[in-house]
């Protein structure tokens, strides 16, 4: 029987979000790109941002003013060369997508579209598509990525891993092959077909977002999970900050919403938090009151909630026309009617959920990362915008960014021809003969990494969490080696290896700052510094 030839393609990018359409957009006149998702194309953390993008687009508005915020949000780690980097280049980004089509809000002003306020921002700066801007931004994207001919879509399809040179040589076994390490592709579970696919690419791009199914409770989509962190450090690549997870001040609270955020514009137009009682205590705080940046929001919240038992506060906007709020937010205002919350009459329950994550595989201003012909964008990515906290709205913003970047990159490397690589190896496995194991494990990581490693930390905390880490980490270890894989098991894997990296992080700052507060160190640092780790050196 004739082997079948491998797949090779120019550029190989692995998830579908804002960050991995647009730059599969950006290359496809030019190169063969393939495109890999989980689900579907329009399933991703990035069609569910509600907000808007935060840009320099007003005459009132510049670029130091938006630095200065996004600095100040970051509480002394955001990188100042890449902040700048990402908000010069802001105006360019929106502009490629109202090119491209998205249908951002439009008012009278002399820009022409409508811009909001969020929490941490000094002005209005977010372009938006009323109250779903990730939606339409994604549904533009997506048609036109799937009527474009050089983009191949790998629909249900879960990369199990990074194929390396160095890899091959292990596999070889051959001493005298010493040649440079660089990435050469990846192998692809078909999550229908149960098979494992091999695809050869000259440049691959991790594009896989943020870590969030980590936790019991958060915002994001069920793809979040890690992969691209887990697949890049396995392959030997550093990982920064990975202890900055943003947990999200206003989750809708409700026994049939899974995962529905609750916009921060809605506080950028006037939402007041209070009690069940109705007492605001956000001034309490943070003179900003309720439009405080997200981490301080997020601790008020899960302070009152445990001071005052309570399961929830409420997120108050009755005091706004309703013909606003209809307007303004329509997706919002349509979601909680059909749960029988009438925005414009009612609060709004909420709690915090895990949201973004700040860290995430190092890369330079060109979405290089420590492996040669492996990138990475999005929010898997650290590039040193976030710091300690993301500002509101920047995230979108860096994915169209970074996406620019990566394209100018690869278009002007170089890369030496392919050697021919093995297809995936499942000689000396089996079926697996209890999944069980897989739904405990992970049910048990995410509990107690919500009780643990969440909003509030301690060193014991973090010790339990770790403890339990490590035997999970065993026994996954063992399934893996013994049975065949499948999409539960890859996103396990994966889930457990990031979970044991944002521990390891957290256990190395000895200090409180931004999104990372410890009751064993409740002061900050005077010198703020990163948290990098080595695949080389013991987590």
């Amino acid at each position: 029987m004739k082997k079948k030839a491998t797949p090779h393609f120019d550029v190989l990018i692995i998830g579908s979000g804002l960050a991995g359409q647009s730059l599969a957009l950006r290359l496809a006149d030019t190169h063969r790109v393939a495109l890999v998702t989980k689900k579907t194309l329009g399933d991703s953390a990035s069609a569910w941002a509600q907000g808007g993008i935060a840009a320099v687009l007003d005459e009132s508005d510049t670029v130091d003013a938006h630095i200065a915020d996004t600095l100040t949000a970051g509480a002394g780690l955001c990188d100042p060369v890449a902040t700048r980097f990402v908000v010069e280049h802001s105006h360019d980004a929106i502009g490629w997508l109202i090119e491209r089509g998205v249908p951002f809000t439009r008012d009278s002003s002399a820009f022409g579209f409508h811009l909001t306020r969020e929490g941490g921002h000094g002005q209005r700066r977010i372009i938006h598509a009323a109250d779903a801007t990730g939606l339409a931004v994604q549904t533009t994207l997506t048609e036109q990525v799937k009527q474009h001919p050089r983009i191949t879509i790998f629909e249900q399809h879960i990369a199990v891993d990074l194929i390396t040179a160095h890899k091959l040589e292990q596999a070889d076994k051959d001493p005298s092959k010493v040649t440079p390490n660089r990435c050469l592709g990846a192998y692809l579970l078909d999550i229908k077909g149960d098979t494992v696919i091999t695809i050869a690419a000259d440049h691959t791009v991790l594009a896989t977002g943020g870590t969030g199914k980590v936790y019991l409770y958060t915002t994001n989509p069920d793809t979040a999970t890690g992969d691209g962190v887990a697949m890049a450090w396995r392959a030997g690549c550093r990982v920064a900050n990975m202890e900055f997870v943003q947990f999200h001040p206003t989750c809708l609270y409700h026994a049939h919403a899974k995962s529905f955020l609750i916009s921060e514009a809605l506080r950028g137009e006037g939402g007041l938090l209070r009690l069940p009682d109705g007492t605001r205590f956000m001034p309490a705080y943070d003179e900003r009151a309720e439009l405080a940046p997200r981490d301080i929001v997020a601790r008020a919240i899960d302070f009152e909630m445990k001071r005052h038992g309570v399961d929830c506060v409420f997120l108050d906007m009755t005091h706004r026309p309703a013909d606003f709020l209809k307007e303004h937010f329509p997706t919002i205002y349509a979601y909680c009617l059909a749960l029988g919350i009438d925005i414009t009459k009612q609060p709004i329950p909420v709690v915090p959920a895990a949201h973004y994550s700040c860290g995430g595989i190092v890369t330079d201003l060109s979405a290089r990362t420590d492996l040669p012909n492996l990138y990475a964008i999005g929010e898997t990515t650290y590039t040193g915008l976030h710091g300690a906290n993301r500002l509101a709205s920047n995230s979108l913003l860096e994915c169209v960014v970074f996406a620019a970047s990566a394209a100018k990159a690869i278009a002007e490397a170089a890369v030496p021809p392919l050697p021919a690589l093995p297809s995936w190896d499942e000689s000396r496995v089996r079926d697996a003969d209890e999944e069980i194991v897989i739904s405990h494990n992970w049910a048990e990581l995410r509990r107690f990494m919500w009780d643990y490693v969440g909003i509030v930390r301690t060193n014991k905390r973090l010790e339990r969490a770790l403890h339990r880490i490590i035997l999970l980490e065993k026994e996954i270890t063992e399934y893996y080696e013994k049975f065949r894989v499948s999409n539960d098991l890859i996103e396990l894997r994966n889930l457990v290896l990031t979970a044991h990296l944002i521990v390891n992080s957290a256990q190395r700052r000895h200090e409180s700052r931004g999104l990372h507060f410890s009751r064993d160190y409740p002061s900050t640092l005077p010198r703020a510094l990163d948290t990098v780790l080595h695949p080389n050196s013991p987590t």
